[in-house]
C-alpha cells in the first residue's frame, strides 16, 4: 500500500517578523536564483501580499544596482 506524506507548509518569513529590505543584499539573495530572477510563492513560502513587496524590493535593488541585473 502506498503511503503519501503531506509536506510540511512553508511560513511566510515577513508574516513571521522578519523584513525584507532593498538595501540589505544578503536578504535579498535569499528570494533571487542564481541568473538573478525572482523565485515564485511556492519556492520562498511567502503569502500573496509579501511576495509582492519581496518583488518590489527586488526590483529596487536591482536599479540602485546592489544587485546584478537581469540579462
Amino acid at each position: 500500500m502506498a503511503e503519501f506524506y503531506r509536506k510540511k507548509k512553508k511560513i511566510c518569513q515577513m508574516c513571521a517578523g522578519k523584513d525584507v529590505d532593498y538595501k540589505d543584499a544578503n536578504v535579498i539573495t535569499k528570494y533571487i536564483n542564481e541568473k538573478g530572477k525572482i523565485m515564485p510563492r511556492r519556492m520562498t513560502g511567502a503569502c500573496a501580499k509579501h511576495q509582492k513587496h519581496i518583488a518590489q524590493q527586488v526590483k529596487r535593488a536591482r536599479f540602485m544596482a546592489i544587485i546584478a541585473d537581469v540579462k
